[in-house]
């Protein structure tokens, strides 16, 4: 058997940690690394690996195929033997394959024995397996480790590990093709073709960026990049903006809620993006609160879906709260366009960044919205600034004008 090293970016993997999450470009060694560090573990002492994607049809989906391979370049067929679905250690080490989109919750809750789980293409991992499964995987120094090339801010393993909050005990990296002493010529070449030819890809493919702006997107990275700021103005008005989901259930759509405001410059300012799942209750709750931190002038709520009931739902948590009501009457991309166009002028800036909404907002096209699910955080946004800039508004919004008690005027 020869000798077996990994690359210095992932000698991690040898090291004891709850999680190990590593994300980027092609050709940076991820899926390699990973199966060479598993079948280092699985021969020091007897593991039992989970090796599972969000969907595997079948073991041909599966990673399978690459550990037999690595277990041949490196002489290990007298200690590992391969079955049909499965891998065995003479030690008692256990390698099994899964794919958890067609599992249910019990038997993903019946994998509670594994040492290590290994999700790979875990950018397709979906919010409900995540939930289900890292509780599951709750052995004595137990693993879970995720590689992926990412796709979007707003997937769930991005939004775990790569947001503003991530978990303790956990090796986070991201690693791309220098980090591959291996890289071959053959991709090296592709890489340089793209470098040369096309820099949104070659930032996607090569770099592990999120997917780059759609074709047609009517906003783009780099004017949303260029007007960012730290350091907001004093705002003359600030309102909160609600784009409800039709529902929340599992794989429902987020609700949107975002702050926006118009500075003593006459700017407009995205302040925070609050949106979330969850029931009723929770969205008007999270609404509210966002409401009191930012002395809000008024709660902007769209009711096409809701109707009476989406305002019943914040009266319910703050009677009296002060609210517009404002109703779609044309397509979301024709809502959009005017708001885009400030942007274009530079006269809306975001107060920090804001990964979700600006995906959304690149994948807003003239023709429609391109990305996944619908864009909730867009829609939002789109209503407050609407509001702020009543000019670009060609409908007259339904004022609650019964209900005065609205937040203060900042200046």
């Amino acid at each position: 058997m020869q000798t077996v090293t990994l690359p210095r970016a992932f000698e991690d993997l040898r090291q004891p940690a709850r999680y190990k999450a590593y994300y980027g470009g092609r050709g940076s060694a991820k899926s390699h690394s990973f199966a060479t560090a598993l079948l280092m573990r699985g021969g020091e002492k007897p593991l039992r690996i989970l090796c599972a994607r969000e969907v595997q049809l079948s073991i041909k989906d599966s990673v399978k195929q690459l550990l037999d391979d690595k277990i041949a370049d490196f002489g290990m067929e007298s200690f590992y033997q391969s079955y049909q679905t499965e891998i065995r250690g003479k030690n008692g080490t256990n390698f099994i394959f899964a794919g958890l989109g067609k599992m249910t919750t019990d038997q993903i809750k019946s994998m509670e024995g594994i040492d290590i789980a290994w999700i790979e293409e875990a950018a397709t991992i979906s919010e409900k397996s995540l939930e289900v499964l890292i509780p599951t995987i709750r052995k004595d120094k137990s693993e879970l480790w995720f590689s992926w090339n990412p796709r979007h801010s707003s997937d769930p393993i991005d939004k775990r590990f790569r947001g503003e909050v991530v978990p303790d005990n956990a090796v986070i990296k991201k690693v791309n093709y220098p980090d591959n002493p291996f890289f071959p010529k053959e991709l090296d070449s592709e890489r340089e073709f793209d470098r040369a030819n096309n820099a949104e890809r070659y930032g996607h493919i090569w770099m592990g960026d999120y997917e780059p702006t759609a074709i047609g997107a009517i906003w783009d990275r780099a004017t949303l990049h260029s007007g960012r700021t730290k350091e907001p103005p004093l705002m003359n008005r600030i309102v909160v903006a609600v784009d409800p989901a039709v529902s929340d259930t599992d794989g429902s759509d987020e609700h949107g809620i975002i702050v926006c405001g118009v500075g003593e410059d006459s700017r407009g300012y995205v302040l925070d993006d609050l949106s979330r799942h969850g029931s009723p209750k929770q969205w008007a709750e999270q609404t509210i609160a966002a409401y009191d931190k930012w002395s809000a002038d008024a709660i902007v709520i769209e009711v096409n879906q809701g109707g009476d009931m989406v305002r019943h739902t914040l009266e319910s948590v703050r009677p009296g709260i002060r609210i517009i009501e404002v109703r779609a009457t044309r397509g979301k991309h024709v809502r959009a366009e005017p708001i885009s166009a400030l942007y274009q002028l530079g006269r809306i800036s975001h107060a920090g960044t804001f990964d979700q909404l600006e995906t959304q907002l690149c994948q807003m096209t003239s023709s429609g919205y391109q990305g996944d699910g619908s864009p909730d955080r867009v829609d939002a946004m789109v209503w407050a600034f609407s509001e702020l800039f009543p000019k670009l508004n060609r409908q007259k919004p339904k004022v609650d004008h019964r209900n005065n008690a609205g937040g203060s005027w900042m200046g």
